[in-house]
């Protein structure tokens, strides 16, 4: 008994009918109309089947049997008998003004949240680069409220004319919550001032970038501030490094080699050092009195970090900036400055678990969305783009 049924089953287009199939090269060419049905005027609502003429609509479609798919469909156009409107069947593998299947949009998607780069996407699918990009267009990430828990950064973009992106998360939800097109101040408060509930925000996670801290103290009331951890840390190893490099100029070339391929050791922490690498490094330090001095600093920096709460870190904080002063390293004495303007930030990175971790994973994942798209000018498809990769 033949299946009634197989256009269907072998298509996955419902209520779809083959009158024809053809092969050119890589393309299959299947042709097909719709089971006539009756449709309501658009315009008075009226039931209709009488059909008016036929129009031939070329269609994409996800790839069958290892080849590309253009489908041919012939598309009826219907009268209503009362008011005289003229209107095409409703197709529903197909939205309006498509040129697309709805399954092949679903399958494009799912490529770029796989970081297909645009040209690949295009590729696979038999469309243009434009028609690929144009797909992000329908996306919509319209946050309506701000988390309780926000973090905020920037990356290195291209997009828009900007340097610099900004980019929100929700770290108590571990979630991306916006990107934005600058971290200028001007476009933070004008984004910022937009949502109602901005009081019901407890915590904002940040790096020591002032702007950030103002917009803060100004949008924020009830938010704590909390100084990233890594940020912080990252301005003691620089300062180090800093001290590091401009000694070892000093010195002659094989001494010079030995230190730079030595680098690690020294920025070791100083607990973690075996007995023989301790030995190394105060043999190199021995060499320069100001290396020593700021091996010193990092070292009571380390002895900051094991601080368990703000009580006892603010104590060792004050030790860590007096020995940054007395020691008179022009690198290490920014970084105190910096230390004490943000002193009350730092400290609550100590009763609070929130960092920018989550953000920064984030971050490593732009870039590698970035590299695979060489760029994208276009701002607002390139923050579809990044939203659709990174939710959830």
């Amino acid at each position: 008994m033949p299946y009634s049924h197989y256009t269907e089953e072998l298509t996955g287009l419902k209520d779809a009918r083959i009158t024809f199939v053809e092969n050119q090269g890589n393309i299959l060419h299947i042709h097909l109309k719709m089971e006539q049905r009756i449709h309501a005027c658009p315009n008075c609502g009226e039931w209709t089947s009488k059909v008016h003429d036929y129009r031939t609509q070329i269609v994409k479609d996800i790839s069958s049997f290892g080849r590309f798919t253009v489908l041919h469909l012939q598309k009826r156009r219907h009268v209503c008998p009362l008011c005289g409107k003229k209107f095409y069947e409703q197709v529903d593998f197909l939205p309006k003004y498509h040129r697309i299947t709805n399954r092949m949009f679903l399958y494009m998607l799912q490529q770029f949240r796989e970081f297909w780069s645009m040209k690949s996407v295009a590729r696979s699918n038999n469309v243009s680069s434009p028609t690929a990009a144009r797909v992000l267009d329908y996306l919509n990430y319209t946050p309506l409220r701000l988390p309780k828990v926000l973090s905020i950064d920037e990356f290195r973009g291209n997009s828009g004319g900007e340097k610099f992106q900004c980019i929100l998360t929700d770290l108590a939800q571990k979630k991306i919550f916006d990107i934005l097109p600058s971290r200028s101040s001007e476009h933070l408060y004008a984004y910022f001032s937009k949502f109602a509930n901005r009081k019901e925000v407890e915590f904002l996670v940040m790096d020591m970038y002032s702007p950030y801290k103002q917009l803060a103290k100004a949008l924020f009331p009830n938010a704590k501030i909390i100084a990233d951890r890594y940020h912080y840390m990252r301005l003691v190893d620089w300062a180090f490094e800093r001290v590091r490099k401009e000694e070892q100029k000093k010195f002659h070339e094989d001494r010079r080699k030995y230190f730079k391929h030595s680098r690690k050791l020294l920025l070791k922490n100083t607990a973690r050092l075996t007995w023989e690498e301790s030995f190394q490094v105060e043999k190199m330090l021995s060499v320069s009195e100001k290396l020593k001095h700021a091996y010193i600093i990092k070292s009571n920096f380390e002895l900051f970090m094991k601080c368990k709460d703000s009580i006892s870190a603010k104590k060792q904080l004050s030790y860590w900036l007096m020995y940054a002063m007395n020691y008179e390293v022009p690198e290490f004495e920014d970084v105190a400055k910096t230390f004490t303007r943000w002193s009350t930030e730092i400290l609550n990175s100590f009763d609070y678990p929130y960092t920018n971790g989550y953000t920064e994973g984030c971050n490593n994942k732009i870039k590698v969305l970035k590299r695979v798209a060489y760029g994208m000018p276009n701002f607002e498809r390139f923050r579809r783009r990044i939203m659709h990769a990174l939710a959830h």
